[in-house]
């Protein structure tokens, strides 16, 4: 064979065996079932990626909690168990109690995003917690509360929920119980059906998307206005997995995170006023706070937020430094 042809052939061979060795891949674990929307958000952002990173950089979705359990996988991240994860940030206040910030937000990703707030919690979880926060997904949806029975309203009009068996998680619990004064009780999203089945729980919150999916509208015939709080789903990488992409890769996955944000911010606005209507088509019943019960409700469930957030960031050595700025940046004051 001509010499100059096995040279040809050897070095595209060397090329086309550097381009494979060239492509990064992560893998990825989401908090919540296939089923649910959040999770169907997450898919719809990796396909973007993969297509848009073909050859460059691919992200290999191990599954949900079923693989890893919702409450480990954001330490699963930060160990590097696994490359990536889709979960609430709620489930790591204590190692960055800032999170609140997204938690108490009157407002969404594509506003804290222009105002550097994004950036500056993707400082702040390198320094904490390392890892990189590449977006806040599905932001700016708000929750509800949501009732068996009909929620009771005290003289003044304010919620009674002295017969409520609240559940909770982490985002709720500064508001339930600083402000309303329940004693709720700490469920995962995975329980949450079986528990209001058996009437262990009577009473939950939960976002304006997913009820549906979640099949909880089967028991929940009552939602209480008005709304609070903000979604804080968002995809963090491990800080070394990040590190090690090549440049192109890391472009790729921050272009297409920002482009998510805004995407699943505006479509999932449309979707909530949609299963709202159709939930209230199906039977379920609103029970408006009016006034002054109203406004101090919707103060509360802000400042509650707020002052677990200052307290537990006073424990760090940071101490309240971003407090102010995070409260300015996550709020259209």
């Amino acid at each position: 064979m001509n010499k100059y042809l096995v040279a040809a052939l050897s070095g595209a061979a060397i090329l086309t065996s550097s381009q494979a060795m060239a492509l990064d891949r992560l893998s990825a674990v989401h908090a919540f079932p296939p089923s649910l929307i959040y999770t169907q958000s997450f898919l719809e952002f990796v396909e973007k990626v993969n297509e848009r990173g073909e050859g460059v950089v691919q992200i290999d979705v191990r599954g949900g909690p079923e693989v890893i359990g919702l409450a480990q996988q954001p330490e699963a991240v930060r160990n590097g168990v696994v490359d990536m994860a889709y979960t609430a940030a709620s489930f790591y206040a204590g190692t960055v109690p800032e999170r609140d910030a997204m938690v108490a937000s009157n407002t969404n990703a594509i506003y804290a995003r222009e105002n550097g707030g994004i950036d500056l919690m993707n400082r702040i979880h390198q320094e904490k917690m390392g890892v990189y926060y590449l977006g806040w997904f599905d932001s700016g949806v708000s929750y509800n509360l949501y009732s068996i029975e009909e929620p009771q309203l005290d003289a003044e009009g304010n919620l009674d929920v002295s017969g409520m068996k609240l559940r909770s998680n982490p985002v709720y619990d500064a508001f339930f119980q600083d402000y309303l004064q329940a004693q709720p009780i700490s469920l995962p999203t995975t329980d949450v059906y079986a528990a209001l089945e058996r009437s262990v729980v009577n009473a939950t919150g939960w976002t304006q998307i997913g009820l549906k999916d979640l099949n909880w509208d089967r028991f929940l015939n009552y939602r209480i206005e008005p709304s609070f709080f903000s979604t804080d789903m968002g995809a963090i990488v491990n800080l070394d997995s990040w590190n090690a992409l090549s440049p192109e890769a890391q472009q790729i996955l921050q272009e297409v995170a920002i482009e998510h944000e805004r995407s699943s911010a505006e479509g999932f606005a449309e979707v909530a006023q949609e299963q709202q209507a159709e939930l209230e088509a199906d039977g379920m019943t609103v029970v408006t706070l009016e006034g002054a019960a109203a406004d101090a409700f919707s103060e509360a469930a802000r400042e509650a937020t707020w002052n677990r957030m200052r307290t537990q960031m006073e424990r760090h050595p940071s101490g309240l430094e971003h407090y102010d700025a995070l409260i300015e940046a996550f709020n259209d004051l």
